[in-house]
Parts: structure tokens; C-alpha cells; sequence
């Protein structure tokens, strides 16, 4: 194939010079700029109030309205696409009772993509593929109430896998989790072929799972490079009132 004649795959997110104020005029976001190529594990990071919420939000239209621009795979997030980037872009929610609310947990599953007009036997295959990719497809007639913490997170993720999206964004993915249910679920992210941006106050898991770490503060990136170089940069980490565990050492632990 000629390269000359090979157009550079998009991104998979593509944000740019956003800004954005809420109705009080509280200012969340200046000016951020981000990019996320496809394929890469980048964690967001940043103290209570930095922004990083507003920005997810903007990433399938939730909030718009502000300056700048967000585009998913190429494709701008505006009122006219929305429907096709909130395919995109899943959000698996901290909690994962967010998410789930079907009998079982094929329902629960199958919804998105049944909403999208999948039916019969490709709605099936659809369903059994999210399920195998987070090791629950033996769980599918259960209630999923029924099931623990940790594998009901793990549906969740499979809720939106089964959307097929380009990136999948996690919002505090290990907080609730015991040590096995922690490492099960960051063997599957990792196992993914799909872009992930993971919310995370968890730097550990960060490190575990992510190569690359972005920090916002105040609205604005302060940081962006290898997590180790991230979360090793101690004037870095004091300035925005981020802390490792006593007595782990990110250099040590890689």
C-alpha cells in the first residue's frame, strides 16, 4: 500500500483549547488541551475540584456549550452526533448499582445495544462477547444483585464493552474492591483492545495499569508524561495535593 495514500488513524480523543463555566460562573475549565491515540491507557489525575469530572462529561456531550472542542475518533462532539458518540465513548460509573438496574444480567448487558436496534442472534453473540471479555459469561440469568461488589463492576464494564465504543472511560475503578477483585479487574483492562482513560485518586493502580498519567488542577493540564516520571516528580505531586501510599516508590515498583 502506498503510504502516500494512507491517511494517519484519527485519535481517539482529540480535545482542544477547552474551556467551560457552569451557570453560577464557576470557571471548571482553561484552555485544556489532550490528546489520547488509540489504543493508549492514560490515567487523569488531579485533587477534588480540578476539573476532572467537568472534562469527562464533556467527552459524549453531556456538557456543551463551552469554548474549545472535543472530537472522538475524528468525529466532533456536537448536537448532531451524539447519538453516535455516546456509543463511542462508555462511561463505566464509580458505582456500579449506577449502572445496573435489568432482571439479569443478560438484560442488563444486552440493553444498549438492543436500544441501538440489535435483535436475535447478533444481539446474542453481542452480549456473550462483553460477558467472556470480563469473565462473566457463566453469570449471564443471574440477578445482579446477587452478585458481589467486585463482579458486579465487572458487569458494568461489560454494559458498555457491549456498545463496542472507542474509549472507555472508568471513574474510580478500584475503590470498593478487595485485593483479588482489584487485580482480576486490572488483568481485563489490560486484556481490552479499546482506548481507556481512567478517573482514578487511586496513583498504585495508576501505575499498574496506565503507561501514561495527565494531572489537572485548577482547570488546567499540569502534567502529562510516563506515570512513573509523573508520580516520581515530588514538587509536582506536593503542588497539587496528590500522595502516595507511605512508603511506595513508583520506581521501585515498576
Amino acid at each position: 500500500m502506498d503510504p502516500m495514500t494512507t491517511a494517519p488513524a484519527a485519535a481517539s480523543l482529540e480535545v482542544s483549547g477547552l474551556a467551560y463555566a457552569y451557570p453560577d460562573g464557576h470557571q471548571a475549565l482553561f484552555g485544556v488541551d489532550l490528546t489520547v491515540r488509540r489504543g493508549e491507557r492514560v490515567a487523569l489525575l488531579g485533587p477534588n475540584g480540578a476539573g476532572k469530572t467537568t472534562l469527562v462529561l464533556h467527552l459524549n456531550g453531556i456538557l456543551t456549550g463551552g469554548a474549545g472542542s472535543v472530537s472522538v475518533a475524528g468525529l466532533p462532539v456536537a448536537k448532531a452526533n451524539l447519538s453516535e458518540i455516546r456509543r463511542r465513548v462508555g462511561i463505566v460509573f464509580q458505582d456500579p448499582d449506577d449502572q445496573l438496574f435489568m432482571p439479569t444480567v443478560r438484560e442488563d448487558v444486552a440493553f444498549g445495544p438492543a436500544t441501538s436496534g440489535l435483535r436475535g442472534a447478533e444481539l446474542e453473540a453481542r452480549v456473550v462477547a462483553a460477558l467472556t471479555q470480563v469473565g462473566m459469561e457463566d453469570f449471564a440469568d443471574r440477578p445482579p444483585h446477587h452478585l458481589s461488589y467486585g463482579q458486579r463492576r465487572r458487569v458494568a464494564v461489560a454494559t458498555v464493552l457491549a456498545m463496542e465504543p472507542e474509549i472507555l472511560v472508568l471513574d474510580e475503578p478500584s475503590s470498593n474492591l478487595d485485593p483479588a477483585s482489584r487485580r482480576e479487574l486490572a488483568d481485563i483492562l489490560r486484556s481490552l483492545d479499546v482506548t481507556v482513560l481512567m478517573v482514578t485518586h487511586d496513583l498504585p493502580y495508576a501505575l499498574e495499569l496506565c503507561p501514561r498519567s495527565v494531572i489537572l488542577s485548577d482547570g488546567v493540564i499540569v502534567g502529562d508524561g510516563e506515570t512513573v516520571d509523573v508520580l516520581s516528580d515530588d514538587d509536582l505531586m506536593r503542588s497539587h495535593r496528590l500522595e502516595l501510599p507511605f512508603g511506595f516508590n513508583p520506581r521501585a515498583a515498576v
